[in-house]
């Protein structure tokens, strides 16, 4: 009998490292950048997204224009943070963009409506 308990109580932890080692796994994987080309400088890039991230309740955690980088972070539920990175191109700029919800990355897809407004408002004006 105190075999088979043994036995059980080995199987539980090799079981539970096997479930640490997934959720850990998941929770380290690198999020996947949403990717796109505008038009304007790196500047007008980043001040038209803080002005649009401003607008839609994000507090600007960091801003660095030398480096081309914008961190916010939603200031209502569901606690959106989002990443902004921008870099010159030949015809304009390049953006990356990464979203995460209580540090797990979200689908780059979430944020096309967002990145459609940018571009709408940098030709725009």
């Amino acid at each position: 009998m105190s075999r088979r308990r043994c036995m059980r109580g080995l199987s539980a932890v090799v079981l539970l490292a096997l479930l640490s080692g997934c959720a850990s796994s998941r929770a380290t994987s690198p999020a996947e950048p949403l990717a796109g080309r505008l038009t304007g400088s790196v500047s007008e890039v980043l001040n038209v997204s803080i002005q649009l991230l401003l607008e839609q309740g994000y507090v600007v955690r960091h801003a660095d224009s030398d480096l081309g980088r914008v961190e916010a972070v939603l200031a209502r539920w569901p606690g959106y943070a989002l990443r902004l990175r921008v870099e010159p191109t030949e015809r304009g700029s390049r953006i990356e963009m990464i979203a995460r919800q209580q540090g797990r990355p979200l689908p780059p897809g979430l944020l096309e409506p967002w990145l459609m407004t940018l571009r709408s408002r940098l030709e725009a004006g």
